[in-house]
């Protein structure tokens, strides 16, 4: 009877119950490990497609194997964000995958200011580089890209000047 019911009083003996059901996936797992977890996202035309979000920003944006070309609202993107540090943002997802130049990018952005745009556009390239390339999500998603960056203006009360100040207090 006491050999029936099987006793743990030591590590050792929790590897002769549980069996070899967690070896059997790790070893298919480590004979496969290119396979990706995701599948291919894709269009009619090749091209992998995400919406990014910052603000009050919304970005579409579409990506395609090319040169590096990055058109924003129909304008280059030297031309539609003048800043070189708007560029920046938008350039770190190729720069964080080591994919510099090898995509081009069309994106339409509308609402918000210019850096919420620029965030947006960042958003939208680093889920659409995902997509194309499930292998890259594990990289860009601990970068933090893949998180969408929902602060926004807090909306005016009435009675506040704005949406927490008071009006000026006056004792007289």
């Amino acid at each position: 009877m006491a050999d029936e019911t099987n006793t743990v009083s030591d590590l050792s003996d929790l590897k002769d119950i549980a069996g070899d059901a967690p070896a059997a996936d790790a070893a298919e797992i480590a004979q496969n490990p290119a396979a990706p977890l995701r599948e291919q996202e894709l269009d009619a035309q090749g091209r992998a497609y995400a919406t990014g979000r910052r603000k009050d920003a919304k970005a579409r944006v579409w990506i395609k194997p090319g040169t590096g070309k990055v058109i924003v609202n129909g304008r280059e993107q030297e031309v539609y964000f003048a800043r070189p540090t708007l560029r920046l943002i938008i350039d770190q997802p190729f720069t964080i995958t080591d994919r510099q130049g090898q995509y081009d990018v069309i994106a339409t952005v509308r609402g918000g200011g210019l850096s919420g745009q620029a965030g947006a556009v960042k958003h939208g390239i680093s889920q659409a580089l995902a997509k194309f390339e499930p292998a890259l999500r594990a990289t860009v998603k601990s970068a933090g890209f893949l998180t969408r960056d929902s602060r926004v203006v807090e909306r005016k009360k009435y009675g506040r000047a704005k949406a927490r100040r008071s009006f000026q207090f006056s004792k007289r």
